[in-house]
């Protein structure tokens, strides 16, 4: 699929979906599962003990499932053409923990809360518990039937412009400051070296020149964690300061050009663009970073998802029914 086409197709889908979706509700689960949440972070908070990433993983599998077709849960689906066998998913992890909240889900509450919303739960819970806001997550989703390894080409790649995420972002209903509020999830977490080497060695497929935005001192440092001919799969923390905590630290790097991906970088550093102000006022303010996140995280789980009759109750996060 082209750029053109794959615009386009979002542009629909937003069109479809709007900004809000008035069959989720916050209360969705109050009479069938009422303790779903307090269930989910139970499991999020053993979770941590085994692996102290868990939290950005799982933000980011919610993320990467809300981009392609929509919040459905078929990110999560098994089988070769699946979207987890797509590059752009190759690198997501947390799936083991995501069937852990479901076990204990379908023990307390059978065949009532989707893989879908298990999704968006855990994504509020992991940023509420790693430091950041807390929101009421609309619920109701259903799951998909069907997995959607052909649209995982809407996935923002750390190597576009401005331009190309700004006009993604908002064929999907979102603006400009739920693009930045967004892109500050990368406030915790890490990323492969594969993400960024191009700025240390071929930026711009130019041999041996790097990326002119980049600070200095820190691209030297990144040098040595990702040398050249090194193992590209190994991890980099997304925020060198406090990569393990839901905080405002990342627009103070991309303040001082130490953002670690170039998508990032660019939010900040593209000269008359309206993100630049955006970041400022998010650096200066963390209350502010927080509300916007909330919000924007409420918009991206409402893109189109589905209700009433459509899909099923997955009883295994993994396959259909």
């Amino acid at each position: 699929m082209s750029s053109f086409q794959m615009i386009t197709t979002l542009f629909l889908l937003a069109m479809m979906v709007g900004t809000s979706n008035s069959q989720l509700s916050a209360t969705y689960y109050a009479k069938t599962c009422p303790n779903a949440s307090s269930i989910v972070r139970s499991v999020l908070q053993q979770a941590e003990q085994n692996d102290i990433w868990i939290f950005p993983k799982l933000v980011r599998l919610h993320f990467h499932d809300c981009f392609v077709h929509g919040c459905d849960a078929s990110l999560l689906l098994n089988g070769t053409d699946s979207e987890k066998t797509a590059t752009p998913n190759l690198s997501t992890d947390g799936y083991a923990v995501i069937d852990d909240i479901k076990t204990a889900l379908e023990k307390a509450c059978p065949r009532v809360v989707s893989c879908a919303d298990i999704l968006a739960l855990a994504a509020q819970i992991s940023v509420s518990l790693g430091g950041g806001p807390t929101w009421k997550v609309p619920l109701g989703r259903r799951d998909s039937q069907t997995t959607h390894r052909e649209g995982t080409g809407t996935i923002p790649a750390g190597h576009e412009s401005l331009a190309n995420i700004a006009t993604l972002f908002k064929s999907m209903g979102l603006d400009s400051t739920d693009l930045v509020a967004l892109s500050g999830v990368h406030t915790f977490g890490r990323a492969r070296c594969a993400a960024f080497m191009d700025r240390l060695y071929n930026f711009n497929n130019v041999s041996g020149k790097i990326d002119p935005i980049l600070n200095g001192t820190y691209a030297k440092t990144l040098g040595q964690l990702c040398p050249k001919g090194g193992d590209v799969t190994s991890l980099i923390d997304l925020d060198e300061q406090t990569s393990l905590t839901f905080d405002n630290k990342y627009f103070l790097n991309l303040q001082n050009r130490r953002g670690l991906l170039q998508t990032d970088q660019e939010l900040f550093s593209t000269k008359g663009a309206e993100t630049v102000a955006i970041v400022n006022r998010f650096a200066s303010s963390q209350s502010q970073f927080f509300n916007s996140f909330a919000k924007a995280m409420i918009k991206m789980g409402n893109i189109n998802p589905l209700t009433g009759t459509n899909g099923e109750i997955r009883l295994d996060c993994r396959k259909i029914n």
